[in-house]
């Protein structure tokens, strides 16, 4: 036989080589091939050199490897018959043995789901080749080029295997793979869960070639393990009862010290590996998988009975190959049995959650809550005329008729004809700018409105007195409106721009701001300002420090870690959770609803009347709070 297709349904391998589109998923099918080729020569005792040989040649939008290892070969029998797809052809799959290959599609998908390949063994001094490709209609075929032939001198030299072994080939041609470099495929490697055992026994190297050119070689990959303290183990016994049998299983529980662990995905490092045999059939926490006080935990977990009953022809793994089946009653009791080993180092973790004395929020989350209390500070003073307390940051200090202002506008509204030319001018109090000498400008202007210079930063001479910048405006379309906002630290400036054709004559300059007199009444101006909210803590604030506070001298809003509905989101990093934004949302409305309440009251004289409080901030939270709750989505 020559070319003909693989011997299965042609859709199921279509649909099972997508899940495999990916480099790293088929290196790790092909290597523990061959570990599983290695380990039968071991029970054999017979001499093997344990070593795993990867090629990596990548181009802009393919790559090529190979993959080699030194162990027991195929004939050509064996080698045409692992390509039925589905087959039992591993003893685990026909009930005689432990290993992997349960499932006879792994070889067929790591090629097929990156696009096509070559397998090339040597047994006994004869050569197989079979080629794996897809044809002109979409079929899976491959060609055996009708039988072995002898191997000869120019063909061990070419694979580099002196003996017998095999080469896998892989030709990266599929678009939807993404052709990782080099060093993220080694590190991949490394950390690869399905090889932590593997890398431990067999001499796994990656080397870097272009064409017939050595670029750079890995040296034995390995996997490097967080430092950590042993908190069970090693191989620590354990046992459970299933149908009135006892089944064993070792576990090694460990805690990571200065290190943080990845949650998820194959190169997690958080959880425990499943082992049984030779094969790792998982990587969890079990009951308290995703769970807090597990975010540090990691270890192993052996039980050679898993893999005894996959081979019986339980169902152990899940139908999607990923991962231990919960369904399964023998997996829940084993499942639940380790949980129970885990529960008193789980629950110790979680208690020291209790105390935490400070957590922080993920960099998104992060910027969300940033660009809210710039918002809310903004509208503090646009919208109710309310500005930091005084003893925390006067705004403006007025020595007779002067006045001192860190940011502002010449004026807020700029009300201009269309077509025509004018200037909006910007004074700075360089003396009162804060450390950093650097003004932030956002720009909301339509596509008819031009302005120049338009830069989003400018740097400013510190300690210069006042600096006036300048910006060239025109607008075309009557109608259309724009603000600029400037910011340095806390400070702020804000100008509005509205071009109309009825506004005051292209000549007409406004008029500059006419200071009152110390003793008038001055409304607050709501064009510039400084923050009255501006920046946030996760703190511990003790047991009845209440959820979250308004810190005044700060002007910090402090979220209490130490508050049971806080906790319940915070995990064993001390990071508050992406998913319990919702709640953020409510405390920082909470807080800036509150603190705008008991400012605007205390400007009318009415601090103490409690009835007056709950009106003042119930219209503030209609007002403002669908504004903050869309913040955090």
């Amino acid at each position: 036989m020559a070319v003909a297709p693989i011997p299965v349904d042609q859709r199921v391998i279509g649909i099972d080589s997508r899940r495999f589109a990916s480099i790293e998923k088929a290196l790790v099918e092909l290597i523990t091939n061959s570990d599983d080729s290695y380990s039968r020569l071991d029970n054999a005792r017979a001499q093997a050199n344990g070593r795993i040989d990867i090629t990596y040649e990548r181009h802009q939008s393919g790559a090529v490897l190979q993959v080699t290892d030194h162990a027991e070969g195929m004939p050509f029998d064996q080698a045409a018959r692992i390509l039925a797809y589905g087959a039992a052809h591993s003893p685990l799959s026909r009930g005689e043995g432990h290993g992997r290959g349960y499932f006879g599609r792994g070889l067929k998908q790591a090629v097929f789901g990156v696009g096509a390949g070559t397998v090339e063994t040597v047994k006994d001094g004869r050569l197989t080749r079979i080629d794996l490709f897809r044809g002109e209609n979409g079929g899976y075929l491959y060609d055996d080029h009708g039988g072995d032939l002898p191997v000869s001198d120019d063909d061990r030299e070419r694979l580099g295997i002196p003996g017998n072994g095999t080469r896998v080939t892989l030709v990266v041609e599929n678009p939807h793979v993404v052709i990782s470099r080099y060093q993220t495929v080694v590190q991949a490697l490394s950390d690869n869960v399905y090889l932590r055992e593997v890398l431990s026994r067999r001499s796994v190297e990656v080397v870097h070639v272009a064409g017939r050119h050595e670029i750079q070689r890995s040296g034995r990959v390995l996997f490097d393990e967080p430092p950590a303290l042993v908190l069970i183990g090693p191989d620590a016994p354990g046992s459970f009862d299933f149908d009135g049998d006892e089944y064993t299983f070792t576990l090694t529980l460990k805690r990571a010290e200065g290190a943080e662990l990845t949650m998820s995905g194959d190169e997690r490092t958080n959880g425990l590996v499943v082992v049984s045999g030779l094969a790792v059939l998982d990587c969890q926490m079990f009951e308290y998988e995703n769970q807090v006080g597990a975010e540090y935990l990691f270890g192993t977990v052996h039980c050679a009975a898993l893999i005894e009953r996959l081979g019986q022809g339980e169902p152990i793994i899940s139908d999607e190959r990923e991962g231990l089946n919960h369904k399964d009653r023998f997996v829940a009791a084993f499942s639940h049995a380790v949980s129970v080993r885990l529960a008193e180092y789980v629950l110790a973790e979680r208690d020291q959650l209790k105390h935490l004395e400070h957590a922080i929020t993920s960099e998104h989350t992060a910027h969300m809550i940033d660009r809210l209390l710039h918002r809310m500070s903004e509208s503090a003073i646009r919208d109710l005329g309310i500005g930091p307390a005084p003893a925390s940051a006067p705004l403006t200090t007025a020595t007779g008729t002067e006045k001192s202002v860190v940011l502002e506008f010449t004026t807020p509204f700029y009300y201009r004809r269309p077509g025509h030319r004018f200037h909006v001018t910007l004074e700075v109090d360089t003396e009162r700018l804060p450390g950093d000498d650097r003004l932030t400008i956002a720009y909301t202007l339509p596509d008819s409105m031009r302005i120049d210079p338009r830069p989003a930063e400018i740097a400013v001479e510190q300690k210069a007195g006042v600096q006036r910048l300048e910006w060239t405006v025109v607008g075309e379309a009557a109608g259309e409106r724009g603000e600029i906002m400037v910011r340095s630290g806390a400070f702020w400036a804000w100008c509005e721009i509205v071009i109309a054709e009825n506004a005051p004559s292209p000549h007409h300059v406004p008029r500059p701001h006419t200071p009152p007199h110390p003793e008038e009444h001055r409304r607050p101006p709501r064009d510039h300002g400084e923050d009255m909210f501006v920046g946030y803590d996760l703190r511990y604030l003790g047991d009845d420090g209440g959820r979250a506070v308004y810190d005044p001298e700060q002007r910090t809003i402090l979220i209490n870690t130490g508050d049971p509905t806080v906790q319940l989101y915070l995990d064993g990093r001390g990071r508050f959770r992406d998913a319990a934004r919702l709640l953020l949302a409510e405390l920082f409305l909470d807080v800036i609803a509150g603190e705008l309440a008991r400012r605007s009251l205390e400007n009318k004289g009415l601090q103490d009347d409690v009835h007056a409080y709950t009106a003042a901030k119930q219209k503030i939270i209609r007002r403002y709070g669908a504004q903050i709750h869309k913040s955090f989505a």
